[in-house]
């Protein structure tokens, strides 16, 4: 007896339809047909079924603020100086709000999981943090949630601030992060983001090099940190729009160094390209980093979000299939082998870093998203729409497949 059974899906590996049932949350088979009285049993309808979405680089607790917020010159300096003095007025409750807002968008566009940063810092100190705990219990049935303890506005001259990221960590923070290149002195704050790290034995995420200057990349200190304090395959950063103005052999050489230390690079294409190239009247930059010739190297690279419907991104759904098919746009991608690649960088290589796996086989966990598409390269050509969700067997979402009503 199943408790659930799927039948007529399409999943990767399989060359025709198959039925797919769980029980106890658990894939207990992989059949072209199974006959079974399960206890609820969807019809996928030929269309495509995956693992779902995983978003490696989102930020909950300052999302939804637009109308907080005045975008005059559109950079960076202002995004930041703007979300900081409306951080001065966020509560717990109004952090729950828009966060859940958020978190319910992604479900309903297939997302399993996220990572998501918190600043913990004066402004703000450990509401948006308990806020965002408090949202990660309550969709805990459909989404799973990692919280990253970040310092957004510095780290080395804010006693405070570092009080305050040990605190969170102490309390459930799973990860920790900082901002470099927003401190005073950007090669200590990595260091101590990393000594709390190594002290409560968690990853690292870093925001990099977010400017179109080649010049005085953090990423040889990052990959000197990493290796010095073994902890390769540990560490994430996140922009780094710089290796897109860099010449072919430095970039290189960067690439190389993140090789090496196997640091996870996420790319982030909303806000990496609303931001970039404020002060070129023509042929302006595109100031996003091309993952697939990074992926090509061996390094794990992912897309993401980063903000929804604020100051550094003032547009967004949540929907990763949208991000992705806006990067491969913007990145000239159009070979199905390198399509294939994109979806990978929102799947498995996503999961990897929330320690999640998207294979559909036995004795896996039931999570499945039912898309509007046949193929996994379709989902990203054509933003397919994702029409039912199951996490451990248990359904968490429909949307209703348009049709069209003939006269």
């Amino acid at each position: 007896m199943l408790d659930l059974l799927i039948k007529n899906a399409r999943i990767e590996g399989y060359e025709t339809l198959v039925s797919i049932g769980v029980t106890n949350g658990i894939i207990t088979c992989i059949e072209a047909i199974i006959n079974s009285d399960a206890e609820i049993i969807y019809d996928a309808n030929d269309h495509f079924v995956c693992s779902g979405f995983y978003e490696s680089h989102i930020h909950l607790d300052k999302a939804c603020i637009l109308e907080r917020c005045t975008i005059a010159e559109g950079t960076l300096a202002e995004a930041v100086s703007e979300t900081g003095n409306a951080k001065k007025e966020f509560t717990e409750e109004d952090v729950f709000e828009r966060a859940s807002r958020v978190v319910e968008m992604a479900i309903k566009k297939g997302t399993m999981g996220l990572r998501t940063f918190v600043e913990t810092d004066p402004k703000t100190e450990l509401r948006a943090f308990e806020a965002i705990k408090r949202v990660r219990k309550r969709y805990a049935f459909a989404i799973d949630m990692e919280i990253c303890a970040f310092a957004q506005e510095g780290l080395t001259t804010e006693k405070q601030t570092q009080r305050l990221l040990r605190k969170a960590l102490q309390n459930g923070a799973d990860l920790v992060g900082g901002c470099p290149y927003k401190d005073e002195n950007p090669y200590e704050h990595i260091e101590i983001i990393f000594d709390l790290a190594e002290e409560f034995d968690v990853n690292v995420d870093f925001h990099l090099d977010f400017d179109l200057d080649p010049n005085n990349s953090s990423i040889p200190k990052i990959a000197e940190e990493t290796k010095n304090r073994n902890y390769e395959g540990r560490v994430s950063i996140g922009h780094v729009t710089k290796l897109s103005a860099m010449p072919r052999t430095q970039r290189l050489e960067m690439a190389m160094l993140l090789k090496e230390a196997d640091i996870a690079l996420t790319v982030l294409p909303a806000t990496d390209v609303f931001l970039n190239g404020r002060d070129y009247e023509s042929l302006i930059p595109r100031g996003m980093v091309n993952a697939n010739a990074l992926s090509e190297k061996g390094i794990t690279t992912t897309i993401s979000s980063n903000n929804i419907l604020n100051a550094f991104t003032p547009y967004g759904d949540a929907s990763l299939v949208r991000m992705a098919n806006m990067y491969a746009n913007i990145a000239q991608l159009s070979k199905d082998s390198a399509i294939q690649e994109v979806y990978n960088m929102i799947t498995k290589n996503a999961a990897k870093l929330l320690s999640k796996q998207t294979e559909i086989k036995l004795g896996s966990p039931a999570n499945f998203v039912v898309l509007e598409a046949v193929t996994a390269i379709d989902v990203i050509r054509t933003i397919a729409q994702p029409l039912a969700g199951f996490k451990n067997g248990i359904q968490t979402f429909s949307n209703t497949q348009a049709t069209i009503n003939f006269p």
